[in-house]
């Protein structure tokens, strides 16, 4: 009896029944980039930057994390605890001369004095309150809003080191100041042993027993506790440096008033001492300049510099530009309070899609450390260009599917046994039919089904397919990078080496890069290739390469493609060294023809793909054609992958032969068209 082995976590979010992160689209973007010259970490770490089609990226989340910051100090301003107390002032004022005025007891004299005490109060509300502080209020109303005064300081000042605290003590009686200040006294005392190295969890233990209520956030230990209060205490700090020099002098002088007593001041401060020791790595000395008229109390505007310490940490977190940086240093919790639920989700599910580039092998970091496009991303990246290319060559999707084009060629109706190594689809009917027969022989029954076996599997018979030696020569010379023609070529390239690696394994494809000289490349070294600045067009050296690739597979077909954007300029001496001529000089023209013809004596099927409306390039290309009896296609960019494919199956067809093949002017939708032969 097997266990139950189902297990729950915690919802993290987002939509439980989406899709998985789309690594397609991701490899795409990535491809494109690393084929325009990126390196594979740089592509990613675009590419998680912009997101995708439906995805938000870094670059969207930290946009809206600095409208956030610059929406907190456009709004706000630090004045609202002193506008909270000059407005209490004034009513306790209000309150007392109306008393004084209809008191009609009070000698007159005793009255004058009053009045004159009133009448020449400092300007500055906290001179004032500290002046009226043994005023012999003859108004109820004017004691108590003035009492209200010394009570808003008090709940302010211990609302900015312990959040909540300026509601929690709205109305407090004398018991729970005493709460307070013992709460204050004992906490002092534990950081000061803890600072000494004295404390231990006993002592935290029986610290949070008394006065755990104070700390709804639940600190497991002393550390957890100084981490919680010292960022808010640093944000208290980074406010009172934030304000003008005139606020801060009226709230030091009015903190002495808070609760009617200085010890409350005097305890903070010990505990801003304890927390500063402990933390120096806060920011205790940052600055902001808020500029709006919302004013925010000492409380709400410690809160509004811790959020906007807690943005700066997520900007950081979301530039990625630190050394080391991964997308799982990402604070979600953080990101959620600031940004709302869904930026936590978006963020997440950018977390993943990095995680899963990275674990599904699509990236692997090489010897130098340095992280490159895997095999494995290279065939995904390869399909993905081969779709586009048969959706194109095709004119809407799924009229012409690129797998049929791997058939080992057209079905003769027969069929034969499976031997490792065939790719012809199997005969469905006959494989079942075996089996059965094979069941019944055996003397079991076939109620329950059959199963099959190797040796029943038949394969529908096909006819002889020839094999193909394909040279694909891409013009590598500087204008190709100039005139944004490199990606397109390596798109092409790749597109082309996964038709044949996937449908059609028997064929042989050689990839040769022409600049200043030629080069014979592999797929992963050409589509990493960085932009030749060289100049040079040397189409000789890639013919003698292609020309030997095809005497080494001298019983298949040769397919010559070749696809450039200017005339050759150089060519290869007989010591082996380069020459260049611009323009191009008669002799490197003679060369190129030479080797031109020995791939039409070699049997070689030619096809030259023009990029650009250069007119000498087109006169030099249709007359090399015509010398081959070979063909021209002056595709688009966009279409120069289905040109190229194209051509090669058409190569492939049962008309293959120079010139053979299907009208592409069809597939390319009239943007490209056939000249030449």
């Amino acid at each position: 009896m097997t266990k139950d082995r189902t297990r729950f976590k915690r919802y993290d979010g987002g939509d439980p029944l989406a899709p998985p992160v789309d690594l397609a689209e991701a490899l795409d973007a990535i491809g494109e980039d690393v084929m325009a010259g990126y390196s594979p970490e740089r592509a990613m770490r675009e590419f998680l930057r912009r997101g995708g089609q439906d995805q938000s990226g870094l670059d969207d989340l930290a946009r809206r994390v600095a409208e956030k910051r610059r929406d907190l100090l456009r709004r706000h301003n630090l004045d609202g605890t002193l506008a909270e107390v000059r407005e209490l002032l004034d009513r306790a004022l209000l309150e007392e001369r109306k008393q004084l005025a209809r008191d009609a007891m009070m000698d007159d004299a005793d009255r004058a004095f009053r009045e004159m005490q009133l009448e020449g109060l400092p300007a500055s509300p906290a001179a004032a309150v500290s002046e009226l502080a043994a005023y012999d209020w003859q108004s109820g109303e004017a004691r108590q809003a003035y009492e209200q005064i010394k009570d808003l300081l008090g709940r302010e000042l211990l609302d900015q080191r312990f959040a909540g605290m300026k509601q929690a003590l709205e109305g407090a009686t004398d018991a729970d100041r005493a709460a307070v200040n013992q709460m204050l006294g004992d906490l002092n005392e534990l950081l000061e042993k803890h600072r000494r190295g004295e404390d231990t969890q006993a002592d935290f233990d029986e610290f949070m027993r008394k006065h755990g209520d104070f700390f709804p956030e639940g600190p497991r230990n002393v550390d957890e506790l100084v981490d919680a209060m010292a960022q808010r205490a640093a944000a208290a700090q980074r406010m009172l440096n934030s304000m003008t020099p005139e606020q801060r002098a009226e709230l030091m002088q009015l903190s002495a008033q808070a609760f009617g007593s200085p010890e409350l001041m005097s305890a903070l401060d010990q505990l801003d001492a304890n927390l500063q020791a402990l933390r120096p790595g806060e920011d205790w000395s940052g600055a902001e300049q808020f500029d709006g008229q919302e004013g925010l109390g000492l409380g709400d505007g410690t809160g509004a510099l811790q959020d906007l310490a807690e943005l700066d940490r997520l900007s950081e977190q979301l530039s990625q530009s630190y050394g080391g940086a991964r997308l799982d240093d990402l604070d979600l919790d953080a990101l959620a309070r600031q940004l709302g639920e869904q930026a936590s989700v978006d963020a997440r599910t950018l977390q993943r899609l990095e995680r899963a580039l990275r674990d599904n092998d699509l990236l692997k970091r090489g010897s130098d450390g340095q992280l490159r496009l895997s095999p494995k991303a290279m065939r995904q990246l390869g399909k993905s260009l081969l779709r586009d290319v048969a959706q194109r060559m095709s004119g809407r999707q799924g009229q012409r599917d690129l797998r049929q084009a791997g058939a080992a060629g057209e079905r003769s109706g027969a069929s034969r046994e499976w031997v490792f190594g065939d790719t012809e689809p199997w005969d469905i009917p006959r494989t079942v039919t075996n089996a059965v027969v094979r069941t019944a022989g055996a003397g079991r029954s076939t109620r329950g089904g059959v199963r099959l076996e190797i040796g029943d599997v038949e394969v529908q018979e096909t006819e002889a397919r020839t094999q193909a030696a394909v040279a694909l020569l891409v013009d590598t010379s500087f204008s190709m990078a100039m005139d944004g023609r490199w990606v397109p070529m390596k798109r092409t390239a790749l597109a082309l080496h996964t038709l044949i690696r996937s449908r059609f394994r028997g064929d042989h494809l050689q990839l040769i890069g022409f600049g200043r000289h030629a080069e014979v490349m592999d797929i992963e070294q050409l589509t990493a290739l960085d932009a030749m600045w060289e100049k040079g067009t040397n189409l000789h050296h890639g013919l003698l390469l292609a020309n030997r690739h095809f005497r080494k597979h001298s019983s298949a077909q040769p397919v010559l493609l070749v696809v450039t954007d200017g005339e050759p300029t150089s060519h290869l001496e007989p010591d082996g060294e380069v020459w260049f001529s611009y323009p191009p000089h008669p002799l490197t023209i003679a060369y190129s023809v030479r080797e031109l013809e020995n791939a039409r004596r070699l049997g070689a099927q030619t096809t030259f793909f023009r990029l650009g409306e250069d007119p000498g390039l087109a006169r030099f290309v249709d007359s090399m054609a015509r010398r081959v009896d070979g063909s021209v296609v002056a595709p688009e960019l966009d279409d120069l992958g289905a040109a190229v494919v194209g051509s090669y199956l058409g190569s492939r067809g049962p008309r293959g032969g120079p010139g053979a093949g299907p009208s592409y002017g069809d597939w390319f939708g009239g943007r490209g068209f056939w000249v030449g032969d």
